[in-house]
């Protein structure tokens, strides 16, 4: 709570001090234009769903209608909910064994998913970062873009930790500890799902060229997510090309990462924005209006989406009230 607050408070001085008629003016200026915006994100919504498919078995895969709405519910818990960025991954494991996809396997998916869209997005932001290196003449020019390499390069270890966890039995292990911990409610039969878990997350990392198939396709989902800003752009009239799109999207997408303990990176989003769309020439109002078109858009999906996982949510309450409930007659 309080990094949200402080985040909160960090968006409302940029707005003062970037000029908030200004900002006024650009999103008035976007107005119904968020719209397709918004429709837009459908394009790497869909490169992060065949993503996360590819890393299911073949015989088990989830219809792929199913696998896109579930990805929707995973991405407004984690946009909107204060989640640390994973209680959407645990939703979304939940809804696709809901949906016919066995425990072990849809924890796995999860699991080595949320991987490969870390590992990814980091490539997405060293690419951009050498492509604003590459602009400005040299790493020791661009202070923001070396600090954000140093951040990154701190969490690319923090990643490469959690892959080792998983390779090292990690559910099993968890078990165990929760077993020492609470023993009387910790059945004997979590041993074994955590065990099959760790041996479905081992399994999928070795499924060769799925498992390459899904990283090119998230990064594909991470290139596409900078149309967006060329879109904005375009809507706002002001020139900027793919390549500028790109960079900004991707720098700015690599402070929320490392931000990743503050809800929604609720004013480090605004932040990157605002810092690196100077370097690139925009002024402060522009950027916030870039960020918070961005905000807009996850309202406008997340909202929808929250209140759909919660209806799927208590429904199956209501399956398993009526069902463990004695029959009786009218």
């Amino acid at each position: 709570m309080a990094a949200a607050l402080v985040g909160v408070l960090l968006v409302i001085f940029l707005v003062v001090h970037s000029g908030a008629a200004e900002l006024a003016s650009a999103m008035l200026l976007l107005g119904w234009w968020l719209a397709p915006i918004t429709v837009f994100h459908a394009v790497p919504l869909s490169f992060s769903t065949l993503a996360w498919r590819t890393l299911m078995p073949p015989a088990h895969r989830t219809p792929v209608l199913t696998a896109v709405w579930i990805r929707w519910i995973r991405e407004s818990i984690n946009s909107l909910l204060p989640v640390a960025g994973v209680g959407g991954d645990i939703a979304g494991a939940r809804l696709a064994h809901h949906r016919g996809l066995p425990g072990a396997q849809a924890a796995a998916s999860m699991v080595v998913d949320t991987t490969v869209g870390v590992v990814t997005q980091l490539i997405f932001v060293v690419a951009g970062a050498a492509l604003l290196i590459a602009r400005f003449g040299g790493l020791a020019s661009v202070p923001a873009a070396r600090a954000l390499l140093i951040g990154v390069g701190a969490l690319a270890g923090l990643i490469a930790i959690f892959v080792g966890f998983q390779h090292g039995s990690m559910f099993l292990r968890f078990a165990n500890f929760a077993r020492r911990v609470a023993p009387g409610k910790w059945p004997v039969a979590l041993m074994g799902s955590a065990s099959a878990t760790d041996k479905a997350i081992v399994a999928t990392y070795r499924r060769g060229f799925a498992f390459f198939r899904a990283n090119l396709l998230r990064l594909a989902g991470w290139a596409a997510s900078a149309g967006e800003v060329w879109l904005l752009m375009r809507c706002l009239h002001k020139p900027f090309s793919a390549v500028d799109a790109f960079v900004l999207e991707s720098l700015t997408s690599g402070v929320s990462a490392v931000a990743f303990m503050v809800p929604g990176a609720l004013g480090a989003q605004e932040g990157g924005f605002v810092v690196f769309g100077a370097l690139m020439g925009l002024s402060a109002d522009t950027a916030l209006a870039l960020s918070l078109s961005k905000r807009v858009r996850e309202l406008l999906l997340g909202l929808p989406g929250l209140f759909v996982w919660q209806w799927i949510e208590s429904r199956h309450v209501l399956r398993r009230v009526e069902a463990g409930s004695p029959q009786t007659s009218l």
